[in-house]
């Protein structure tokens, strides 16, 4: 299973790290660390060095209760930083997680390889129609509602089935844009219960049916130190743990704040794949 970055073929056969950097002074664990530049390249170049294949740029936080911002006030934070990063690591992979077609276009035209959208094109009409346009990868999320209501969103007939429901309508609207590289992700964290996420990574095996690769983003989420009674600092061996299990239910890319850590993971599970 392979996706085609700018023209680089990717395979992701064997498991591969997205890195976490968020430009935001309010996102649920590292909010307000990276919002100079300075520290924000030295995080990139660390997350690098201990082995994540793309980095994952957010300006927008969608945790439950954050601040809704303008589109111009995104772009006012996520431009000058998406092209510091890539005038300093011309061959990065650099993903910018947005929902907004403005936001994606200005940052594929500045040359970012991936766009990952929290809504999978339902809160701009116009951000498959961009994706079309630019034959980037895609991520495309499960989420009911929007970043300040889905925690009320949480009702469903029947969990799996309806969100695999409404993750192949999107597939299937993509496939027509001729959109060919296609990320999906569940959505851990967003319109879910604390037990529909376990339920979602108990039967996450049966996302493969896509035969497209899944990113998992758990880290340091509420699921884990919600559980476990400690906050998002103290959840890091929680993720360690949940990580694991997802790579054995077929997860491609695991979206992390943590790339050492998330690193060592991926090769003892390759380790153990291969004995």
């Amino acid at each position: 299973m392979t996706i085609n970055c700018k023209g680089k073929l990717i395979n992701l056969e064997s498991p591969k790290i997205m890195g976490i950097l968020n430009v935001t002074p309010d996102s649920f664990y590292d909010g307000g660390r990276f919002t100079e530049e300075a520290s924000m390249l030295k995080q990139v170049e660390k997350m690098l060095e201990e082995g994540a294949t793309f980095i994952d740029l957010g300006a927008y936080s969608s945790r439950p209760g954050a601040k809704d911002i303008s589109e111009e006030e995104e772009l006012q934070r996520i431009e000058p930083m998406a092209t510091s990063i890539l005038n300093r690591f011309p061959e990065i992979l650099l993903s910018i997680d947005t929902f907004r077609s403005s936001v994606a276009r200005n940052c594929l035209e500045a040359g970012v390889s991936i766009i990952n959208d929290i809504s999978g094109g339902d809160l701009d009409p116009g951000m498959m129609k961009t994706m079309s346009e630019f034959r980037a990868p895609y991520i495309m999320m499960h989420m009911k509602g929007t970043p300040q209501t889905m925690t009320e969103n949480t009702s469903y007939i029947d969990l799996i089935t309806d969100i695999r429901f409404a993750l192949s309508e999107k597939i299937e609207k993509a496939r027509k844009l001729k959109i060919n590289d296609i990320i999906l992700d569940p959505g851990f964290g967003f319109s879910k219960t604390l037990s529909q996420n376990f339920k979602i990574l108990k039967h996450l095996d049966l996302f493969n049916v896509f035969e497209v690769p899944v990113l998992v983003g758990l880290s340091r989420k509420s699921m884990i130190y919600k559980t476990l009674e400690t906050d998002a600092e103290g959840a890091l061996n929680g993720t360690t743990a949940l990580h694991m299990y997802a790579l054995k239910q077929g997860a491609s890319i695991l979206r992390v704040h943590d790339v050492k850590e998330a690193m060592e993971c991926i090769r003892l599970f390759n380790e153990i794949k291969e004995a």
